[in-house]
């Protein structure tokens, strides 16, 4: 450890240039590259610059929120939300990896540490929010609690920091109340805390983590920025990817013996699922409240907005595609073919967006719906994780869609889910490709046929959300298609021997478009 000194002068540490300058320069750098959630590490060239600071006061105690900048050679930058403690010299239980530098406050000697690993810290932020605590700082920008109504347990302090792999850093307060504090910022309130604000506060739906409290800055002169989401724990046995990949193996063993067999609970679990989905649906449909979450026609600047997106992927994919297609296996390229030769198919189906009838609403969706979003908890499920699509700006994920994109996206989760099973296990190398692809397809369409009707038994014939089936055949298949054009980039570029997932998804899509051209 270095034997130089920091001495901090909290009054004042917002504009401390030379205290900021120390840490952006020779501290801070060595430290980025040491966490898990920094993603610039294997980058080259990099520095930092702290943009602003923010005080979060509790008690007779200071700590700080610093907005760290790092840009890059190629031009782009990322904000990280990086925060500051001082622990003096007693740092029994603090983890090696918490301290940045000695340093002194106030003629005490002790330790600048990152803050997460302070209790203290950690029971700042927990009071704050139970007390709905509004923060001025000295930009004359508000550092906002806030509490929400899934709160109750106003003594859970106790705080741990769990072992999970995670691009934010969480902590779990009296094994009752999760906390998210994101580390990547982005110059918007983040979709999650709007999401399960909104849900929580103004439905009945309770198969999601209820809101207890965030913690925001709200800016005065540019938009607010989510710093952190409280929300309940949830008991869980396992993500339902991973329960279906325990469904799976029972399937596949009986397959390899010669039987096709699913068991009822399977057919139960994944009705359930398609029920579930339907409420958080439902609870995300509204025609009466705020703007962000109000229900929407689907009105010509969404259509040419969706329309370029699918066509823009389409020409991507097809470009790719034909660039990598000699690389591909047999099979790959007999569906690779396929899907080029009904290029003007494809490009007339989704042109109709532009023109076609459609009087079902579009509304506020979870954006980034799969088997691993979904909880499994004792008898019931329950659905997390509502930041939406990773690599989507914060203002795309907030673009309001038909939920059918959410449907498309968890009937693609069930392919990948049995394809990656029967053709990526060791129990079926002996098998014909046929016969497995033969399973696969009947395996898959049982699960997408049971999710679906559940969903739309729920909904009924005249709920206003979904029309008519004409629309909903039509819009189901649009995402279908985009999800799976979505998906054929990817493994091109990571798993092509995976290919042929996503294309089969795709020549399934053209058999539907087909039967709607009739």
């Amino acid at each position: 450890m270095s034997k130089f000194v920091l001495l901090l002068d909290w009054e004042g540490f917002e504009k401390d240039k030379y205290v900021h300058t120390v840490l952006e320069d020779n501290l801070l750098p060595n430290y980025f590259i040491g966490c898990r959630w920094f993603a610039g590490k294997a980058r080259k060239n990099w520095r930092l610059k702290i943009s602003q600071v923010i005080r979060m006061n509790y008690e007779e105690s200071q700590y700080f929120f610093a907005f760290i900048n790092v840009k890059y050679p190629e031009g782009d930058t990322e904000t990280y939300m990086f925060p500051l403690s001082f622990v003096a010299d007693d740092i029994e239980g603090l983890p090696s990896e918490a301290i940045i530098t000695p340093a002194s406050l106030e003629e005490k000697e002790g330790y600048l540490v990152e803050a997460v690993f302070d209790p203290a810290f950690r029971e700042a932020i927990f009071h704050n929010i139970v007390n709905s605590q509004n923060i001025l700082q000295i930009t004359n920008d508000h550092l906002v609690f806030e509490r929400g109504k899934g709160l109750e347990d106003e003594t859970a302090i106790d705080s741990i920091i769990p072992d999970i792999d995670s691009s934010n850093t969480a902590f779990v307060f009296g094994g009752k109340y999760f906390f998210k504090l994101y580390r990547k910022l982005f110059a918007e309130t983040n979709p999650e805390v709007e999401m399960v604000q909104f849900i929580t506060q103004n439905s009945d739906f309770k198969n999601i983590p209820r809101y207890c409290g965030s913690v925001t800055l709200e800016k005065k002169l540019e938009s607010d920025i989510t710093i952190g989401l409280l929300v309940e724990v949830i008991a869980n046995e396992k993500d339902n990817w991973s329960k279906t990949g325990d469904y799976l193996n029972d399937f596949m063993f009986a397959f390899v013996d010669g039987n096709f067999q699913i068991k009822e609970n399977v057919f139960e679990k994944v009705g359930l699922l398609g029920q579930r989905t339907a409420q958080m649906h439902d609870a995300l449909f509204n025609i009466n409240c705020e703007e962000g979450f109000r229900a929407d026609i689907f009105d010509r600047p969404y259509r040419r907005f969706i329309h370029q997106k699918v066509e823009d992927l389409l020409e991507h994919r097809y470009n790719i595609l034909t660039e990598n297609y000699l690389s591909l296996d047999e099979q790959s390229q007999i569906l690779a073919w396929k899907f080029m030769e009904a290029k003007d198919i494809i490009l007339d189906f989704v042109d109709q967006i532009l023109t076609r009838p459609i009087e079902s609403f579009r509304t506020r969706i979870h954006g980034d719906y799969h088997l691993g979003q979904v909880l499994v908890c004792k008898e019931d499920l329950v659905i997390i994780d509502f930041e939406g699509e990773p690599e989507s700006t914060i203002s795309s994920r907030k673009v309001k869609h038909s939920p059918l994109k959410d449907v498309a996206g968890m009937i693609r989760s069930y392919h990948y889910a049995v394809s990656a099973k029967l053709f990526n296990s060791p129990e079926t190398k002996s098998l014909n490709e046929k016969v497995l692809q033969r399973a696969t397809d009947r395996w898959y369409r049982l699960m997408r046929d049971t999710y679906l009707d559940e969903y739309m038994t729920y909904f009924g014939p005249l709920h206003p959300l979904l029309k008519n089936n004409n629309e909903i055949n039509y819009l189901l298949q649009f995402h279908l298609l985009e999800k799976s054009v979505y998906e054929l980039g990817y493994e091109l570029n990571y798993r092509p021997s995976w290919v042929k997932i996503p294309l089969k998804g795709i020549l399934d899509v053209i058999l539907e478009i087909e039967k709607l051209n009739r």
